[in-house]
């Protein structure tokens, strides 16, 4: 019964079918912008905390960086890295991925190199356009003072998996090797 008038008009020759369908759109429409949860109000919340503390983070990581320049420490880590980067191996086929600043980077390793980066035996460190293998200890060091230059640091803490005492997997074990 609610379409009544509108079968009428249709069948009077008053209107048409497109017609029909655009009204109904348009109550549709209608009634999504009048409904107001609340949420609106919320998202801004969320957003403009999301924006004070990337904020702060940015001034923070600004200071942390400035002091160490006046130190001279951000120089002298340029020098370490470079001297201390184990050369990536010219005849490696296994492409190692890792994340930075949103963007993917590769390197392409050998199976020695790949455990080793795996265990958190070292770590990268992308520095003036170019990727270097370096000593986990290092790496550590790059993150504290300058952490838009590690691009992979794998520490022992993320490795320890936890166990549970009534898991029925825990005889099979979850590789931790798989590259994507």
């Amino acid at each position: 019964m609610a379409n009544a008038l509108q079968e009428q008009l249709l069948k009077a020759g008053l209107a048409s079918k497109q017609k029909v369908r655009d009204v109904k759109t348009q109550k549709r429409r209608n009634r999504k912008a009048n409904v107001d949860d609340g949420s609106a109000a919320l998202k801004e919340q969320v957003a403009a905390q999301r924006k004070a503390q990337a904020e702060k983070d940015k001034a923070l990581n600004e200071e942390r960086f400035a002091q160490a320049q006046e130190r001279g420490q951000v120089r002298a880590l340029v020098h370490e890295v470079k001297k201390l980067a184990i050369a990536l191996p010219k005849d490696a086929e296994t492409k190692f991925n890792f994340t930075l600043e949103n963007k993917i980077y590769s390197v392409y390793v050998n199976d020695k190199l790949q455990q080793q980066l795996l265990k958190g035996q070292l770590g990268i460190v992308r520095l003036e356009d170019a990727s270097f293998l370096v000593p986990h200890k290092l790496a550590e060091r790059v993150n504290l003072l300058v952490p838009q230059w590690c691009g992979y640091l794998w520490s022992a803490q993320d490795n320890t998996p936890e166990v549970e005492e009534d898991d029925p997997y825990a005889d099979y074990v979850i590789p931790d090797d798989l590259m994507w």
